[in-house]
């Protein structure tokens, strides 16, 4: 397979991920998605960043871009189908969801530092909701993971120059 393709593919599959993981931010606050509750450890669930207006937002705006997609990516690049659309930026959400969790669990504050984790949390989690619509193979999955770090560190850091984030990763 072609590089340049190969690279293609592989963010035009996640791009719809990458504005869900990126939009939160633009629309946050209001209700907490754990409702200010406790774990069984006694911490959080996630924290006071994620919120339900944040993440229904950052969904609507995956699934808009992600049926953009559907309707305009070329068959011969992808053929993606509107499930596509919902599935992979819900599972980015779920995924950052996910990685929240663990960062409460190991005392991480909210908008700390996770290395690699916040990096691809949210990719791991629209590959897994993409599974079952068997669209990539390990190929793209494998190159996605190798371009999302340095894209999502260039993306916070301009958001943190916009003083729409408090720190730049």
């Amino acid at each position: 397979m072609d590089v340049t393709l190969l690279i293609i593919q592989a963010v035009l599959f996640i791009f719809p991920a990458y504005c869900a993981n990126a939009t939160p931010v633009l629309a946050g606050g209001g209700t907490k998605i754990d409702f200010g509750k406790n774990f069984i450890d006694g911490k959080r669930l996630f924290g006071n960043n994620k919120t339900f207006r944040g993440f229904f937002f950052g969904w609507l705006v995956g699934l808009s871009v992600g049926l953009v997609e559907c309707y305009f990516v070329p068959a011969n690049i992808f053929s993606l189908p509107i499930l596509f659309a919902v599935l992979t930026p819900f599972g980015a959400l779920l995924g950052d969801l996910t990685a929240a969790f663990l960062k409460r669990r190991l005392d991480i504050a909210p908008g700390g530092l996770f290395p690699i984790v916040d990096q691809i949390d949210f990719v791991i989690g629209a590959i897994i909701f993409s599974l079952p619509l068997l669209l990539i193979d390990w190929k793209i999955a494998v190159t996605i993971l190798l371009i999302t770090p340095p894209i999502h560190l260039f993306t916070n850091f301009c958001a943190y120059k916009l003083k729409l984030k408090k720190h730049p990763w």
